[in-house]
Protein backbone atom coordinates (compact mmCIF):
# COMPACT_ATOMS: atom_id res chain seq x y z
CA UNK A 1 0.00 0.00 0.00
CA UNK A 2 1.37 3.63 -1.31
CA UNK A 3 0.33 6.54 0.89
CA UNK A 4 0.20 10.11 -0.78
CA UNK A 5 0.10 13.08 1.21
CA UNK A 6 -2.23 15.55 0.49
CA UNK A 7 -1.77 19.18 1.18
CA UNK A 8 -3.91 20.10 4.19
CA UNK A 9 -4.99 23.80 5.96
CA UNK A 10 -5.05 24.68 9.62
CA UNK A 11 -8.04 26.94 8.53
CA UNK A 12 -10.09 24.77 6.52
CA UNK A 13 -9.19 21.26 6.09
CA UNK A 14 -7.93 19.37 2.92
CA UNK A 15 -6.79 21.40 -0.83
CA UNK A 16 -9.37 20.26 -3.32
CA UNK A 17 -6.90 21.31 -6.06
CA UNK A 18 -4.27 18.68 -4.42
CA UNK A 19 -6.64 15.94 -4.36
CA UNK A 20 -7.49 16.68 -7.81
CA UNK A 21 -4.00 16.39 -9.14
CA UNK A 22 -3.90 13.34 -7.06
CA UNK A 23 -6.98 12.10 -8.98
CA UNK A 24 -5.26 13.09 -12.35
CA UNK A 25 -2.33 12.11 -11.81
CA UNK A 26 -1.94 9.08 -10.13
CA UNK A 27 -4.31 5.81 -9.52
CA UNK A 28 -5.85 6.50 -6.64
CA UNK A 29 -7.39 3.25 -4.63
CA UNK A 30 -9.35 5.01 -2.03
CA UNK A 31 -8.90 7.95 0.09
CA UNK A 32 -9.75 8.62 4.56
CA UNK A 33 -10.22 12.14 5.48
CA UNK A 34 -11.19 13.10 8.74
CA UNK A 35 -13.58 16.31 7.32
CA UNK A 36 -14.20 17.31 11.51
CA UNK A 37 -11.16 18.56 13.65
CA UNK A 38 -8.84 16.69 11.54
CA UNK A 39 -5.57 15.09 13.72
CA UNK A 40 -3.23 16.52 13.84
CA UNK A 41 -4.18 20.13 12.75
CA UNK A 42 -7.84 20.20 14.40
CA UNK A 43 -9.48 21.86 10.88
CA UNK A 44 -13.28 22.14 9.74
CA UNK A 45 -13.84 21.83 6.40
CA UNK A 46 -16.97 24.18 5.43
CA UNK A 47 -19.53 22.42 4.26
CA UNK A 48 -19.44 23.44 1.10
CA UNK A 49 -16.21 22.66 0.93
CA UNK A 50 -17.63 18.68 2.32
CA UNK A 51 -19.96 18.62 -0.66
CA UNK A 52 -17.36 20.02 -3.19
CA UNK A 53 -14.88 16.91 -2.06
CA UNK A 54 -17.85 14.31 -1.93
CA UNK A 55 -18.91 15.61 -5.86
CA UNK A 56 -15.49 15.32 -7.09
CA UNK A 57 -14.65 11.80 -5.66
CA UNK A 58 -17.67 10.30 -6.90
CA UNK A 59 -16.79 11.46 -10.70
CA UNK A 60 -14.18 8.85 -10.34
CA UNK A 61 -16.02 6.80 -8.36
CA UNK A 62 -13.31 6.82 -5.68
CA UNK A 63 -14.54 5.31 -2.34
CA UNK A 64 -14.01 7.53 1.16
CA UNK A 65 -13.28 6.39 4.50
CA UNK A 66 -14.24 9.47 6.67
CA UNK A 67 -13.14 9.47 9.95
CA UNK A 68 -15.60 11.50 11.98
CA UNK A 69 -14.45 10.55 15.86
CA UNK A 70 -13.93 14.48 16.87
CA UNK A 71 -17.34 15.28 15.69
CA UNK A 72 -19.19 15.63 18.77
CA UNK A 73 -16.45 17.77 20.57
CA UNK A 74 -17.40 21.12 18.73
CA UNK A 75 -17.29 24.05 20.40
CA UNK A 76 -20.05 26.52 17.94
CA UNK A 77 -23.69 25.97 18.94
CA UNK A 78 -24.88 22.96 16.46
CA UNK A 79 -22.45 19.71 15.38
CA UNK A 80 -20.81 20.08 12.04
CA UNK A 81 -21.95 17.78 9.28
CA UNK A 82 -20.24 15.15 7.64
CA UNK A 83 -18.98 14.76 4.92
CA UNK A 84 -21.55 11.50 4.15
CA UNK A 85 -24.53 14.00 4.56
CA UNK A 86 -23.31 14.86 1.25
CA UNK A 87 -22.79 11.29 -0.05
CA UNK A 88 -25.27 10.10 -2.58
CA UNK A 89 -23.61 7.11 -4.57
CA UNK A 90 -22.91 5.17 -0.87
CA UNK A 91 -18.90 6.18 -1.66
CA UNK A 92 -18.41 7.46 1.51
CA UNK A 93 -17.68 4.80 4.58
CA UNK A 94 -18.55 7.34 7.98
CA UNK A 95 -16.78 6.56 10.77
CA UNK A 96 -17.54 7.13 14.18
CA UNK A 97 -16.93 6.21 17.95
CA UNK A 98 -17.51 6.45 21.43
CA UNK A 99 -14.02 6.76 22.53
CA UNK A 100 -12.95 10.17 21.76
CA UNK A 101 -16.04 11.53 23.39
CA UNK A 102 -16.80 9.27 26.18
CA UNK A 103 -14.96 6.79 27.34
CA UNK A 104 -11.55 5.75 26.06
CA UNK A 105 -11.65 1.92 27.03
CA UNK A 106 -14.69 1.30 25.33
CA UNK A 107 -13.50 0.87 21.97
CA UNK A 108 -17.32 0.81 20.43
CA UNK A 109 -17.97 2.75 17.40
CA UNK A 110 -19.85 2.35 14.08
CA UNK A 111 -19.99 2.84 10.63
CA UNK A 112 -22.04 4.15 8.01
CA UNK A 113 -20.33 1.56 5.09
CA UNK A 114 -22.95 2.76 1.99
CA UNK A 115 -22.28 0.20 -1.08
CA UNK A 116 -19.44 -1.40 0.77
CA UNK A 117 -22.13 -2.73 3.36
CA UNK A 118 -21.44 -6.44 2.42
CA UNK A 119 -17.87 -6.24 2.34
CA UNK A 120 -17.46 -4.41 6.05
CA UNK A 121 -19.82 -6.98 7.66
CA UNK A 122 -17.50 -9.53 6.33
CA UNK A 123 -13.76 -8.17 7.71
CA UNK A 124 -15.47 -7.52 10.59
CA UNK A 125 -16.80 -10.99 11.47
CA UNK A 126 -13.32 -12.32 10.23
CA UNK A 127 -11.31 -9.96 12.53
CA UNK A 128 -13.45 -10.27 15.96
CA UNK A 129 -16.43 -12.02 15.28
CA UNK A 130 -18.53 -9.55 17.07
CA UNK A 131 -18.26 -6.83 19.35
CA UNK A 132 -19.43 -7.71 23.43
CA UNK A 133 -22.66 -7.00 24.06
CA UNK A 134 -22.51 -5.88 27.67
CA UNK A 135 -20.65 -2.75 26.99
CA UNK A 136 -22.93 -2.47 23.75
CA UNK A 137 -25.94 -2.67 26.08
CA UNK A 138 -25.00 -0.51 28.79
CA UNK A 139 -24.08 2.53 26.76
CA UNK A 140 -27.63 1.95 24.81
CA UNK A 141 -28.89 3.08 28.60
CA UNK A 142 -26.71 5.76 29.22
CA UNK A 143 -28.25 7.42 25.56
CA UNK A 144 -31.62 6.36 26.20
CA UNK A 145 -32.13 8.40 29.48
CA UNK A 146 -29.98 11.58 28.41
CA UNK A 147 -26.67 11.18 29.90
CA UNK A 148 -24.51 11.10 26.70
CA UNK A 149 -26.01 14.30 25.93
CA UNK A 150 -25.70 16.15 29.41
CA UNK A 151 -21.96 15.10 29.95
CA UNK A 152 -21.23 16.47 26.04
CA UNK A 153 -22.43 19.71 27.01
CA UNK A 154 -19.70 19.67 30.25
CA UNK A 155 -17.10 17.87 28.16
CA UNK A 156 -17.29 21.03 25.49
CA UNK A 157 -17.51 23.63 27.55
CA UNK A 158 -14.12 22.08 29.62
CA UNK A 159 -12.66 21.28 26.06
CA UNK A 160 -13.03 24.90 25.44
CA UNK A 161 -11.82 26.23 28.17
CA UNK A 162 -8.43 24.06 28.03
CA UNK A 163 -7.82 25.32 24.59
CA UNK A 164 -7.85 28.53 25.92
CA UNK A 165 -5.65 27.69 28.87
CA UNK A 166 -3.18 25.61 26.69
CA UNK A 167 -3.06 28.65 24.18
CA UNK A 168 -1.98 30.77 26.98
CA UNK A 169 0.44 28.98 28.42
CA UNK A 170 2.28 28.13 24.80
CA UNK A 171 2.29 31.68 24.24
CA UNK A 172 3.60 32.25 27.69
CA UNK A 173 6.39 29.67 27.99
CA UNK A 174 7.49 29.10 24.60
CA UNK A 175 10.27 30.53 22.35
CA UNK A 176 9.02 33.76 20.20
CA UNK A 177 7.47 33.43 16.79
CA UNK A 178 6.29 30.05 17.69
CA UNK A 179 2.03 30.23 15.49
CA UNK A 180 -0.68 27.86 17.06
CA UNK A 181 -4.09 26.80 15.19
CA UNK A 182 -7.22 27.73 16.47
CA UNK A 183 -9.06 24.70 16.35
CA UNK A 184 -13.18 25.21 16.55
CA UNK A 185 -13.62 21.41 18.72
CA UNK A 186 -11.88 18.44 19.34
CA UNK A 187 -8.48 18.26 21.42
CA UNK A 188 -5.39 18.87 19.42
CA UNK A 189 -3.64 22.14 18.93
CA UNK A 190 -1.04 21.90 15.97
CA UNK A 191 2.41 24.59 17.12
CA UNK A 192 4.78 26.03 14.17
CA UNK A 193 7.78 26.43 16.22
CA UNK A 194 10.72 28.78 15.02
CA UNK A 195 12.83 27.06 12.18
CA UNK A 196 15.89 26.44 13.84
CA UNK A 197 13.68 23.65 16.46
CA UNK A 198 14.00 20.33 15.62
CA UNK A 199 10.95 18.46 16.72
CA UNK A 200 12.25 15.24 16.73
CA UNK A 201 14.62 16.39 19.13
CA UNK A 202 12.49 18.02 21.42
CA UNK A 203 10.68 15.22 21.68
CA UNK A 204 13.12 12.29 22.93
CA UNK A 205 14.50 15.58 25.40
CA UNK A 206 10.71 15.51 26.46
CA UNK A 207 10.42 12.26 26.73
CA UNK A 208 13.55 12.38 29.53
CA UNK A 209 11.18 14.29 31.10
CA UNK A 210 7.95 12.51 31.54
CA UNK A 211 6.09 14.75 28.90
CA UNK A 212 4.62 12.95 25.62
CA UNK A 213 4.07 15.12 22.35
CA UNK A 214 4.08 14.47 18.41
CA UNK A 215 6.66 15.72 16.52
CA UNK A 216 5.41 17.21 13.06
CA UNK A 217 7.61 14.44 10.78
CA UNK A 218 4.93 11.62 12.14
CA UNK A 219 2.84 12.96 10.58
CA UNK A 220 4.03 13.04 6.86
CA UNK A 221 5.25 10.34 4.65
CA UNK A 222 8.13 12.90 3.42
CA UNK A 223 9.03 13.53 6.88
CA UNK A 224 8.25 17.10 6.87
CA UNK A 225 7.05 19.98 9.42
CA UNK A 226 10.42 19.31 11.44
CA UNK A 227 9.41 22.65 13.30
CA UNK A 228 6.45 21.37 14.36
CA UNK A 229 4.46 19.62 17.37
CA UNK A 230 1.06 18.34 18.06
CA UNK A 231 0.17 19.25 21.86
CA UNK A 232 -2.93 17.49 23.45
CA UNK A 233 -5.69 19.58 25.52
CA UNK A 234 -7.74 16.89 26.56
CA UNK A 235 -6.96 16.25 30.27
CA UNK A 236 -5.15 20.10 30.83
CA UNK A 237 -4.60 20.75 34.62
CA UNK A 238 -1.68 22.19 36.88
CA UNK A 239 0.53 19.69 35.89
CA UNK A 240 0.37 20.55 32.09
CA UNK A 241 1.31 24.20 32.82
CA UNK A 242 4.42 22.97 33.86
CA UNK A 243 4.77 20.31 31.70
CA UNK A 244 4.83 23.45 28.83
CA UNK A 245 6.88 25.69 30.68
CA UNK A 246 9.65 22.79 30.53
CA UNK A 247 9.01 21.98 27.14
CA UNK A 248 9.72 26.19 26.49
CA UNK A 249 12.93 25.43 28.53
CA UNK A 250 13.83 22.25 26.12
CA UNK A 251 13.37 24.19 23.00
Amino acid sequence: MKVVEIATSPRDGIDLNSLQNALDTLDVTACIFMSNFQNPLGALMPDEKKRELVAMLAKTNTPVIEDDVYAELYFGKAKPLSAKSFDRSGLVLHCGSFSKSLAPGSRIGWVIPGRFKSEIERLKFITTISTSSLPQAALAEYLKYGGYDRHLRGFRQRLSEALAAMTQAVTTHFPAGCRLTQPQGGYLLWVEMPKSIDALRLHRLALAEGISIAPGPLFSVKRKYKNFVRLNYGHFDKSTVNALRTLGRLS
